[in-house]
């Protein structure tokens, strides 16, 4: 009798970094449950695309941040699949108007903690119980979660604290389900990338350029969502199981301390 096929939830998976980590994942053999809020022709040739690998390709229209979508996707995900091996909080959103921290508004807050990180903690919370669930069944099941922060997560920019705070928070989220989860078997880890090429960081694609020009990075380049797609792969196939609440940054340098 063959082996079930793996399946992955991605949060934010049909564009920017979310893309990247479902191509990876495809390529590696997953089955995708895909999670974004655009409407479903919007993201048809992009799931017809991946569905070009092989694997199969399920997209939901949810908000995370509200309880309703996140109870959207775990039905449909348990409707659909005998288990999930994979949770993969992609999903976030960048402030719609960068503002000095001494000018900085609630609204944009409470927009950036809901998705960013409320969305994401509860999320894993309502994934985690049914992976603890497939786990009692069978201990052999594999099962990890994935948290895709920034480099925001340290690096201060007071220009859009509302967006450091809430991957800060996400950061720190990872520790607590990796301690939680440690003793059943679900690693649970940080993935948390740089200056990446995506439509959230076009609008500042200048001053990255020259910001790169000048020295920024050790790799003096862009990262590309293939980039982070690659890591997070690499964590889905087990290469990293004695690691949980690990932090992979892929940040092509950037944070590396220089004299």
């Amino acid at each position: 009798m063959s082996e079930p096929r793996r399946t992955a939830l991605v949060t934010g998976g049909t564009r920017g970094i979310g893309l990247g980590v479902a191509e990876a994942l495809a390529r590696e053999g997953f089955d995708l449950l895909l999670a974004g809020q655009r409407g479903a022709g919007e993201v048809e040739p992009v799931l017809s695309a991946l569905r070009q690998t092989g694997s199969e390709v399920l997209y939901v229209r949810a908000d995370v941040g509200e309880a309703e979508g996140r109870d959207r996707l775990l039905a449909t995900a348990r409707d659909r699949f005998p288990r999930l091996n994979l949770l993969v909080n992609n999903a976030g959103v960048a402030p719609k108007v960068r503002t000095d921290l001494l000018e900085a508004d609630e609204e944009s807050f409470d927009r950036l903690i809901r998705v960013n990180l409320k969305g994401a903690y509860f999320l894993t919370q309502a994934v985690a119980r049914w992976m603890v669930e497939e786990k009692r069944k069978d201990p052999t099941a594999s099962a990890a979660i994935v948290n895709v922060t920034s480099i925001s997560a340290s690096v201060a920019s007071p220009d859009r604290g509302d967006y450091c705070l809430s991957k800060a928070a996400l950061a720190m989220a990872t520790q607590l389900f990796a301690v939680r989860l440690g003793p059943v078997g679900i690693p649970v880890y940080e993935v948390r990338p740089g200056v990446i090429r995506t439509d959230m960081t076009a609008a500042a694609s200048e001053k990255y350029d020259r910001l790169i020009e000048q020295g920024l990075l050790l790799q003096p380049r862009w990262g590309l969502p293939e980039d982070v797609g690659r890591a997070v792969a690499a964590l889905a196939r087990g290469d990293f199981a004695y690691s949980t609440g690990a932090v992979l940054v892929v940040d092509g340098g950037l944070t590396v301390a220089r004299l």
